[in-house]
């Protein structure tokens, strides 16, 4: 049912890898998906994957302060070495904190040029550069919300689950360096239908509803800010989150010789709806595509 569908979003759809060191030194990476918007370069994805790159705003700050705070007391001459040692111990230090950040998008060389970010909606606008328009073979329409959105509809959730990455980070050239066999990165497609749509509340501002397109199976860890599109390949949702809902019963099983209760779940994924994309895109002046259904 998905196969040209899922041939024609796989030419819009891009992962990123996201490399975090961490001030004890330990590098961590993750993967989600983005979705290239037009011709200049835009792409659209979730909001929650700048977590860390916002993160590390405030984060180096911290650093900086017990930095300077511990060369003040480690230069302090009036004071003597049991002194400056209790001092030191006072000091507190965080190994999470995120020392150096960075995004591949991609093509190797390709940066983000400018970038809108709107964390209550879970959407995140950037331009890449250098970009070149052959880099990407087919553009998204995106489905037009005034038109039939009937639930019950099939949709294709898309983006890079299963799938680790491992990087070291170089002191010398303050880069992260992938590990050999970190790409290519396999997509991977779960189907679902369209269930209902969930409102939220409003933005903090006000300007727009945060709404979210429900669907029937969940959203897999890597396929945050890819797209959930139709069987024609129109762009419905970007992939936000996934919620679980408790089915109300627990069926008792052995465990050794525990008898425990299993809660019961149904995982269903959300999707960005297609009325906030729009209005946050037409907002930004960037150009897309609506489809004419």
């Amino acid at each position: 049912m998905f196969a040209k569908a899922y041939a024609l979003a796989s030419e819009f759809t891009q992962p990123v890898i996201i490399s975090t060191r961490l001030y004890s030194g330990e590098v961590k990476c993750g993967v989600a998906a983005f979705v290239v918007l037009n011709k200049e370069g835009w792409i659209v994805t979730a909001a929650h994957v700048w977590n860390a790159f916002v993160a590390r705003r405030e984060h180096l700050k911290q650093i900086r302060q017990y930095e300077a705070a511990l060369q003040a007391i480690q230069t302090n001459s009036a004071a003597s070495t049991q002194q400056k040692t209790n001092k030191m111990r006072q000091l507190k230090s965080n190994p999470q904190w995120i020392s150096n950040h960075s995004f591949w998008w991609a093509w190797p060389g390709v940066r983000h040029k400018e970038f809108y970010v709107r964390s209550d909606i879970d959407l995140a606008l950037a331009r890449l550069e250098p970009f070149e328009p052959a880099m990407v073979k087919a553009y998204p329409t995106i489905k037009d919300p005034s038109k039939n959105m009937q639930p019950g509809t099939s949709l294709c959730r898309l983006g890079y689950p299963f799938h680790e990455i491992h990087a070291t980070y170089d002191e010398k050239t303050r880069t992260f360096n992938l590990a050999p066999d970190a790409l290519p990165i396999a997509r991977f497609p779960i189907e679902g239908i369209y269930t209902r749509n969930c409102i939220v509340e409003r933005s903090q501002d006000g300007k727009y509803e945060v709404k979210f397109l429900e669907t029937s199976s969940p959203g897999l860890r890597g396929q945050s800010g890819g797209p959930i599109f139709d069987v024609n390949g129109t762009v419905w949702a970007i992939q936000s989150q996934t919620t679980h809902f408790d089915l109300g019963f627990s069926p008792k099983i052995k465990r050794g010789n525990r008898e425990i209760e299993e809660h019961q779940f149904l995982s269903a994924g959300w999707g960005v709806h297609p009325e906030v994309l729009t209005a946050f895109l037409r907002d930004k002046n960037i150009d897309f595509k609506l489809s004419d259904y």
